[in-house]
């Protein structure tokens, strides 16, 4: 990208602009969106995310709409049925990933009541510090989907460009790296 931001490519894109707009940066608490987003930047690490926006639908459909106990309940006949959708990525460490992931959530809705407390529970970290807790928690989460992940939901600085209108209206959200002073 050189020079250019996402902030700069983003609005008027028909995939990249909504979710620029409305998604990217702006904190979330609810389990299923927060499950989407760590499934989808899994499946984003090796292609553009482009690619990831335009099957996210089909994802939605696959993984019964992010629906954790559902996803962390797939046995092999819904392994398979995963790896056979030609909607989403077909890539078998991706795929367990996220049913593990799922079985992950549902641990740590046990311990700490949803995946929003858990990353409130540790945070502020520095990202290297979550990048070594994503890994020791989760599978197949390497520094950049990590970052992602988590400047994507407000928890690390980064997503918008201080001019962007979008990060005026995070703004005004308090995410949590504006809380503690990112």
């Amino acid at each position: 990208m050189g020079g250019t931001t996402y902030c700069d490519i983003a609005p008027g894109h028909p995939e990249h602009g909504p979710y620029h707009d409305e998604e990217y940066g702006f904190p979330h608490r609810d389990d299923s969106v927060l499950f989407e987003r760590l499934v989808l930047e899994i499946n984003q690490a090796g292609l553009s995310w482009l690619t990831i926006l335009k099957k996210r639908q089909a994802f939605r459909e696959a993984f019964d709409g992010f629906d954790i106990d559902r996803v962390a309940a797939y046995g092999e006949e819904d392994r398979q049925r995963l790896l056979s959708d030609a909607g989403i990525i077909r890539n078998r460490l991706k795929v367990d990933a996220a049913i593990a992931n799922a079985r992950t959530l549902q641990e740590i809705r046990e311990s700490h009541g949803s995946f929003a407390q858990w990353l409130d529970a540790h945070h502020p970290l520095e990202k290297a510090e979550w990048v070594r807790l994503f890994r020791k928690t989760f599978r197949f989460t390497g520094g950049e989907i990590v970052g992602e992940f988590l400047m994507s939901l407000g928890y690390l600085p980064g997503a918008h460009v201080q001019d962007c209108p979008a990060h005026e209206r995070i703004a005004r959200l308090s995410p949590p790296w504006m809380k503690t002073g990112g």
